[in-house]
């Protein structure tokens, strides 16, 4: 699944994994607000609405809603802004339907303010697979410190923050603690969401050092933070006056539409997208949390489903033996293997192969067994790897990137092109071999390579708006790539220049730009 979101170019905190991912139709105002009295109160205490016959969840959130709107200049320039741009509220709310009624109830259950369901349209654009350049992912935009922190998973197999369910969780556990840690002032936590609670407390205590107001409106922020919250709640503004204000939400029923059903192990994905009589493709989209062919083999055990396919699903799986959810090879390991080959041979990955066996290394000896997965479906392997959802980046001749390789007994060319993030074909043109040609122990091979491959490679394509002074050299360095790579990414020529407003298409490392 190829992601497409816009990055938003700014200081980024360190402390909070969520960050704001303005859409690019959103444009920054010139002005900041002026100061005047917080009106909200510190305390929040969200109530559910009376009516039992709310057929649709947005009149259910336009209800529960109780966070005052000020009269400011930042909320009036967002409000005016969503105003003026009916159709990006309406694509978002037709995003937003598998996901919205399990956010509310969610947050009603913990008693939160209802506005915060609204979040994802600023992170994220309700968009669960979408990354920014700061390496943020998922609906509520974590980054892999916090996401950790808040007990979300990541690995090989599965990255919890693109998980719905595991991420909303997450965060609502982090705006709770944010909520306690500020005083109890939601404006504060939800700013302390964006720039991290230590940036919040800091510039009260400065201000009350000061002798100067400390509600949120008078706290010196960075820029993306004040920001942040007037357009909250320019946007609860909106929703909850969508009618007059002549915007139209796609409904949502106010049942629940999916449902986080226990598996209980690692199953097939192929195999349990078959069990729910749904395509592969449409299991994923509930699911992108899963980077593979299947679910981890060290959990989470979950899969989220439509719920009228769910009972269908339960049953299918009840029937299934564990032992039969995944295709498992038992494979002896004979002299003058490789972890290598051994993937080769069975159209399965190095990684997959440790996964499975717990492998910490690609050490290995001659005569013990190695248990390796391969998925139900042969030509659903790769198509279902994080690493095949999108295109990787080229390998490009640029100077420096060019290295020789000694060949080693037992060496493939497959084996070559995996450990040097470059494919077979490429290697065969860099060095005139055919198909045919015999590799010989001791032979110079030429590599040319922009990067060097590593096992926590998180590849994805993210669109990025150019901005007055950008260059193709700019952007490039931004996001670790090289210019000709964007050139061939869109499609440009060397004499074409790029303009503002222009959107470009990059395909980035997350772990590389994380570091």
């Amino acid at each position: 699944m190829r992601v497409s979101l816009y990055v938003v170019v700014g200081g980024f905190a360190l402390l909070t994994g969520c960050q704001t991912l303005d859409n690019p139709q959103v444009p920054k105002p010139e002005a900041e607000t002026v100061t005047t009295e917080n009106t909200v109160p510190q305390y929040y205490l969200a109530t559910e609405p009376e009516s039992a016959q709310i057929t649709d969840v947005w009149e259910r959130i336009r209800q529960g809603m109780q966070l005052p709107i000020p009269d400011k200049k930042l909320v009036n320039y967002y409000r005016d802004w969503y105003i003026n741009n009916p159709k990006h509220l309406e694509l978002i709310s037709e995003r937003a339907a598998p996901y919205m009624y399990l956010i509310v109830e969610e947050l009603e259950k913990r008693h939160l303010p209802i506005e915060i369901a609204l979040l994802p349209i600023i992170e994220s654009a309700f968009d669960p697979s979408a990354s920014s350049a700061s390496a943020a992912s998922g609906l509520w935009q974590f980054t892999t410190p916090m996401a950790s922190h808040f007990g979300l998973e990541m690995n090989w197999w599965y990255d919890g923050r693109r998980d719905v369910p595991a991420s909303t969780t997450a965060a609502l556990d982090m705006l709770e603690y944010l909520y306690d840690k500020t005083n109890n002032n939601w404006l504060y936590a939800i700013a302390a969401y964006n720039s991290g609670e230590s940036r919040v407390l800091n510039a009260i205590k400065r201000n009350e050092d000061k002798g100067l107001k400390t509600d949120f409106w008078s706290l010196d922020l960075p820029k993306e933070t004040k920001r942040y919250v007037p357009q909250l709640l320019a946007l609860a503004e909106v929703i909850k006056h969508a009618d007059e204000y002549g915007i139209t939400l796609a409904p949502i029923d106010n049942s629940p539409s999916i449902e986080v059903v226990d598996i209980d192990s690692q199953i097939d994905l192929a195999m349990a997208a078959g069990l729910a009589n749904m395509t592969t493709n449409e299991l994923l989209k509930l699911n992108p949390g899963y980077n593979r062919w299947a679910t981890s083999p060290m959990g989470p055990h979950t899969l989220v489903l439509p719920i009228d396919k769910s009972e269908e699903f339960k049953k299918a799986l009840a029937e299934t033996e564990s032992e039969a959810r995944v295709s498992w090879l038992r494979y002896t390991i004979k002299p003058g293997d490789s972890l290598g080959s051994i993937a080769e041979k069975h159209h399965t990955s190095i990684n997959a192969i440790r996964a499975a066996n717990g492998m910490k290394n690609n050490n290995i000896i001659a005569g013990r067994p190695l248990i390796i997965p391969v998925s139900a479906d042969d030509k659903q392997l790769y198509a279902l790897s994080t690493s095949q959802k999108l295109p990787k980046k080229a390998a490009v001749a640029t100077s420096g990137n060019k290295l020789t390789y000694k060949v080693k007994s037992g060496d493939s060319l497959w084996q070559i092109a995996q450990a040097h993030n470059v494919s077979v074909k490429q290697l065969m043109t860099w060095n005139h071999l055919s198909k045919d040609s015999k590799l010989q122990s001791g032979q110079q091979l030429t590599i040319v390579a922009p990067q060097e491959k590593h096992d926590n490679e998180q590849i994805r394509t993210v669109s990025y708006k150019v901005k007055a002074g950008d260059s193709l050299a700019r952007i490039a360095n931004k996001f670790k790539v090289t210019v000709p790579e964007l050139r061939e990414w869109n499609g440009l020529t060397a004499s074409q220049y790029i303009q503002p407003g222009q959107v470009l298409k990059l395909v980035v490392d997350e772990s590389n730009l994380n570091t």
